[in-house]
């Protein structure tokens, strides 16, 4: 196997901590800087030779080694370079806390003595490394290339279109599937096995059929990932919560479940899809789970695709659709699909080696299309005669083409794609979650600090988006996957610095891994976290499940006991643990970057949090029972992400949150009384995105603190919710203070007092505005002229009690009110009497509206049958309404 490694990018990393301006910093410990410029000296001359041994590697097993050593030892010494630059945020802290001058020095004695042996042996290895590189005549250049260039997409950047030459395979398999029933079926439903090589495009070819409109003649349709691990038990719960909606995990008995899902199907002509189904599935198991697929209605579907022949008969399958390869037309239709208009000269002339490349996959030509697209014209030759494909002329073609996406892949970009391997085949992740676990991992360089970290995590999901190496999921399109030969790709990219504990056959976490994770279980106890009793190194600590939304436990020794050992954790994850407390030791842990505490029951936090000063995003939502926040949370300095949404017993925040000027995600500022935890804290958070909720505002005595908070300074909001919870004083000037910015795309305003919402509310320079919500305003009389809001698509009105008419003063004074509003909600309106139109001389209103809900208003007497244009209409509780 080729040990490809991502050197370039970690080397340049590791350069740039040892520059002349970053080791000024350093000066605070005795005989360092020399030591380092020495360091520095060193790597640069081994960077110089990367390129020649990455080439080399192909063919040499010593040069393949030697990458091997300097990978772990470019590890040892970040964390070394780490642990340097966090005593200097404590020393900062300490002098700016007060601490004796006694204390300082004696602190600073003891760090220095204990890094001084560690120094000497990093200094060792890195010398016997640099003699070697001249031992393997290993050559200089005058561009090492990294990162090397490519050509950037923007991030949002998604293929999306038809599936090329497959419509002859899906016509043929929905016939089959819409079949009367077969007479030699002894069963009332039909097994259809879709059987292929990986790469085909099974699961993409099953998925258009799934979606078909005449699909629609089954109900219900389920969708179940298998992969290589056929769970009966874990199969069995997920079909039941897919076509009951409810959890399974209260019942103990799996006959409960069995029998639960055989009264759920009963009579019913249900289509069941299962997704990449591996050998590891045996007839006894198979036979157990169609067990309560036998009451459903005659022509009910079963739907498997595998890449194994045997599975189709071992599951009986009534009909098996071998799936072929593309024709060479058709292949080179997919590669034209995922490249650029920048294509060389001799274009036709190539593409009949493209094709052979290719071998008729999909996925192979989709994957070498993403490599060349990201590639000048003049380089595709290079491409197409890489040595990869000799030396790997054993294996099939697409684990070629893989493995050359990830070859020519930026260095940069092969970090962040490696990491990936902790994750589990058919896990879907969020684009966020990742760019933050990224960012945690110091993969996201920033140059010259021209970028925020973020972007730059963008940009580089973008590209492996591009590259096909990720894909929108099936099921859900805010979230994201890897195609089970692309997560092998990355388990074997990542060699032994990734382990997933699940797919480790001895079960073992080596002393050199440095990224973990592992499958959270309903009892998580001592014994499954003995694999990880000698990773003393790991830098991720990851609990990762592809089911959701269970309650998982977890033994108290793994914070208490194993963590502490663990002291270059920079990721670490509760989610989802039904845990109550943390120990004092988490402040220990002086290189997290990373705490997810998130679906816990965990009711406080200790002090101690506040000691991680590298700590960059924490993640507390739905933490239900969390009362308060740390309350020196404002030392966490490097602080940029406090996701603290859904916690319902929050009583307020802790005094000085706006000397966190790094923060870019606050999601609820829940207002105190104290002048400390004002809403004016939120002032000097100028870098705040996405989505900020200010609750509690009835808390606001003083409205020259609401103007202090200056909303209309933070541009990068895209949703602004304001909430009282209670009566306030001097509601209605607190709110003006309170203007967002005009590029705002989502408001809320919950539970106002004054008598009036303010103007500024249906303003037309609001021309970016696409939903507001105006819930349990009770005092409002009136509602404002919402109809001059020019992208207004959705608009929620609740329990605006005090309201009793709807005209003129609601369509606003333009020609077309509410030109673009597609659904409009009113709810609870107790006081509500008539609904006028406009005056006649405009020219229309709602002209692109689709759905109208009006429901629990008593008093309503109007019609509504002018609205031809609805494609949905709800009313409930609304006598007077026809």
């Amino acid at each position: 196997m080729v040990v490809e490694v991502f050197l370039g990018a970690f080397l340049q990393v590791l350069l740039e901590r040892l520059t002349p301006q970053n080791l000024l910093s350093f000066g605070h410990f005795q005989g360092v800087e020399k030591k380092f410029k020495k360091w520095s000296t060193t790597l640069s001359a081994i960077r110089a030779v990367l390129q020649d041994a990455e080439k080399k590697q192909l063919t040499s097993e010593a040069v393949k080694l030697w990458l091997d050593e300097l990978k772990h030892l470019a590890f040892d010494m970040d964390d070394f370079l780490d642990t340097f630059s966090t005593q200097l945020l404590v020393i900062n802290h300490q002098n700016g806390a007060g601490t004796s001058k006694v204390q300082r020095l004696f602190s600073r004695v003891k760090f220095n003595y204990n890094m001084n042996s560690e120094m000497g042996n990093i200094a060792d290895r890195l010398q016997v490394i640099s003699d070697r590189k001249d031992k393997l005549g290993l050559v200089y250049s005058d561009d090492p290339g990294y990162p090397r260039a490519s050509q950037r997409l923007p991030s949002s950047y998604v293929l999306d279109g038809p599936v090329v030459g497959r419509d002859e395979d899906k016509r043929k398999i929905v016939e089959l599937l819409l079949r009367d029933h077969e007479p030699c079926c002894t069963t009332n439903f039909q097994v259809l096995a879709i059987v292929g090589m990986p790469g085909l495009g099974k699961t993409t070819l099953a998925g258009h059929v799934f979606n078909d409109k005449e699909m629609g003649l089954f109900n219900p349709k389920v969708w179940v990932s298998v992969s290589d691990s056929f769970s009966l038990e874990r199969l069995t719960k997920t079909i039941f919560k897919l076509v009951t909606s409810r959890d399974s995990d209260d019942l103990d008995e799996f006959s409960k479940v069995q029998d639960l899902l055989s009264e759920a199907l009963a009579g019913k002509k249900f289509l069941i899809v299962l997704d990449d189904v591996w050998s590891t599935c045996d007839y006894d198991s198979w036979t157990k789970l169609q067990s309560p697929f036998r009451v459903g209605a005659s022509g009910s579907q079963i739907v498997v695709t595998t890449r194994e022949e045997k599975v189709a008969k071992l599951i009986g399958a009534t009909h098996v659709y071998d799936l072929k390869t593309l024709s060479n037309e058709d292949c080179l239709e997919v590669f034209q699909q995922h490249i650029n208009s920048n294509r060389p000269p001799n274009f036709n002339l190539l593409c009949k080696k493209i094709v052979e490349k290719c071998n008729g996959l999909p996925l192979a030509a989709k994957t070498l299309g993403g490599i060349l697209r990201c590639k000048e014209a003049g380089s595709w030759e290079e491409v197409l005669d890489d040595k990869l494909w000799s030396v790997s002329n054993n294996e099939s073609n697409i684990l070629t083409v893989l493995k050359l996406s990830y070859h020519y892949l930026p260095s940069n970009l092969k970090r962040c794609f490696a990491y990936c391997s902790i994750l589990p085949k058919q896990y879907e992740f969020g684009k966020k979650q990742l760019i933050l676990l990224w960012m945690a991992e110091g993969f996201l360089h920033q140059s010259h600090g021209s970028k925020e970290m973020e972007d730059i995590g963008g940009d580089y999901f973008g590209e492996l988006l591009s590259r096909s190496l990720f894909q929108k999921s099936s099921k859900n399109n805010s979230r994201y996957e890897m195609h089970d030969l692309v997560g092998d790709l990355a388990r074997w990219a990542a060699g032994d610095i990734c382990f997933r504990l699940e797919d480790n056959l001895d079960g073992r976490c080596s002393p050199k891994t440095r990224y973990s994770s592992y499958s959270s279980g309903k009892f998580d106890g001592v014994k499954k976290f003995e694999a990880f009793s000698k990773a003393k190194r790991l830098r991720t600590f990851l609990p990762v499940s592809v089911l959701r939304g269970r309650e998982n436990h977890q033994t108290r020794k793994v914070a208490s006991d194993l963590l502490p050992n663990m002291k270059y954790l920079r990721v670490l994850s509760f989610s989802g643990y039904q845990i109550t407390e943390l120990p004092d030791s988490i402040g220990r842990l002086k290189h997290l970057r990373y705490l997810d505490l998130s679906h816990t029951l965990i009711m406080s936090l200790p002090d101690s949090i506040s000691s991680l000063y590298n700590l960059q995003t924490l993640i507390l939502e739905n933490c239900s029972k969390l009362k308060a926040l740390p309350s020196n949370i404002r030392n966490l300095i490097n602080l940029r992400h406090l996701n603290n949404s859904s916690m319902l017993s929050l009583e307020g925040m802790p005094p000085q949150l706006g000397q966190l000027t790094s923060l870019q995600t606050l999601s609820c500022f829940v207002v105190g009384k104290a002048r400390e935890s004002g809403v004016k804290e939120i002032g000097p958070l100028y870098l705040l995105r996405g989505t900020l909720c200010l609750s509690r505002l009835e808390n606001v005595i003083d409205v020259e603190d609401a103007r202090r908070a200056d909303l209309i300074c933070k541009e990068g909001l895209d949703a602004l919710q304001l909430e009282w919870s209670g009566r306030g004083e001097k509601e209605s000037d607190v709110l003006d203070m309170l203007k967002p910015h005009r590029n705002l795309k989502e408001l809320t305003i919950k539970g106002y007092g004054g008598l009036e919402l303010p103007s500024w509310i249906c303003n037309p320079l609001f021309s970016v505005l696409v939903l507001l919500r105006l819930e349990n305003c009770n005092n409002c009389r009136f509602l404002p002229q919402l109809g001059q809001l020019p992208s207004l698509k959705e608009l929620f009105i609740r329990g605006m009690s005090q309201v009793e008419s709807v005209g003129i003063e609601f369509y606003g004074e333009g020609t077309l009110s509410f030109p673009v509003l597609e659904n409009l909600v009113f709810e609870d309106m107790q006081q509500w009497k008539g609904w006028f139109p406009c005056e006649e001389d405009q020219i229309g209103v709602f002209p692109s509206l689709k759905m109208l809900s009006v429901i629990k208003c008593p008093q309503l007497v109007v019609s509504i049958t002018n609205y031809t244009q609805l494609c949905a209409l709800q009313v409930h509780d609304c006598n007077g309404v026809c």
